[in-house]
């Protein structure tokens, strides 16, 4: 079996679809995210996706494996808000670790399962890091400019323990994503270089940014090229960008990074734009056909789907990318020269 060195340099490779837009698709209510291990729990924890690899563990590895079933190359554990900032909206801090691991084994789980029918296909395992639901760069006191809710030693202290976490558990890679803060996403990286010292294990990185809106930047207010810069120092395995947008909306960035980038290039668009009811209504095929244009271009090395995109868009991107080849890195010039 092939590793991921090589096989991307010879296909563009596939990611996962979204894991939220799954998981609404089971209705599942109150009771469902406690389980019997939560029945008592003194809080709400409806909404905590990543809770559901402790409670629900059959219909997370079920969701893994309809996305390796369509034609993923990579999952994604379930594990975005997996950190003690965003599991404290829960009182789970001391969860942590446990849903990092048990996500891991999961996806594993899914691989071995598929594997069992499919045995000389490779398929890898990208531990999700979100963002978390606070920002380094911005204050969210209008009257004190200067406050912090978070600082960076401590952002790279979260980072580090949920990188330790998805290592234990076997992730193949390390995906630093929907980044919104680059401040953010380097106490991260610089977390995850401690978890590698730490455990003596290194893995692949991957980072991808988020463009808020059409103003092409980051809620931060980073260009793509100047969150390209900003994470230079770090030696990535790709670079990227995913959710907040569509394909067509994503066209000029992704541009950007393809013609500008010393790594591989991933994008993971969401299902087109949101409608009034927050929902994403475009189809696989129109999702694909969005996307081709960057595949005629060469542009891309890794392509998934973000918010409202399911294992028949992640199949229609598969389909659609066998007939292109992936961008050739090592004919990339040097960052900015």
């Amino acid at each position: 079996m092939e590793n991921i060195y090589e096989a991307i340099r010879n296909r563009i490779l596939i990611l996962d679809g979204a894991m939220g837009t799954m998981i609404q698709k089971h209705k599942l209510q109150e009771t469902d995210y406690r389980g019997k291990r939560f029945e008592n729990y003194h809080t709400d924890v409806k909404g905590n996706n990543d809770l559901l690899s402790l409670t629900q563990p059959e219909i997370i590895k079920n969701i893994h494996l309809e996305y390796l079933n369509a034609g993923a190359d990579i999952i994604e554990t379930n594990t975005f808000n997996a950190n003690i900032i965003s599991m404290a909206d829960y009182d789970m801090e001391d969860l942590v670790d446990e849903i990092n691991i048990e996500s891991a084994k999961l996806a594993k789980q899914a691989i071995a399962e598929y594997n069992s029918k499919n045995p000389t296909e490779s398929k890898w395992i990208a531990g999700s890091i979100g963002p978390t639901n606070k920002t380094a760069s911005i204050s969210p006191k209008v009257t004190d400019p200067a406050y912090r809710e978070v600082d960076y030693d401590y952002l790279a202290s979260v980072y580090k323990q949920q990188a330790i976490a998805l290592i234990k558990g076997g992730a193949d890679l390390l995906l630093v994503e929907t980044v919104f803060d680059t401040l953010n996403a380097k106490a991260a990286f610089w977390g995850i270089q401690d978890a590698f010292l730490e455990t003596g294990i290194e893995l692949p990185l991957m980072a991808s940014g988020t463009i808020t809106d059409a103003s092409g930047r980051t809620l931060s207010g980073q260009t793509t090229e100047a969150f390209l810069i900003s994470l230079s120092h770090v030696p990535l395995f790709s670079i990227g960008l995913n959710c907040a947008l569509g394909a067509q909306q994503l066209t000029p960035y992704v541009k950007s990074l393809s013609q500008h980038a010393p790594f591989y290039i991933s994008v993971y668009p969401n299902a087109g734009l949101p409608n009034e009811l927050g929902g994403y209504d475009e189809s696989p095929e129109a999702m694909a056909k969005n996307i081709e244009y960057f595949l005629e271009q060469g542009w891309i090395n890794i392509l998934g789907g973000c918010c409202g995109t399911t294992p028949e868009h992640i199949k229609a991107m598969k389909d659609i990318s066998k007939q292109y080849k992936p961008r050739n890195q090592s004919t990339e010039k040097e960052l900015f020269n």
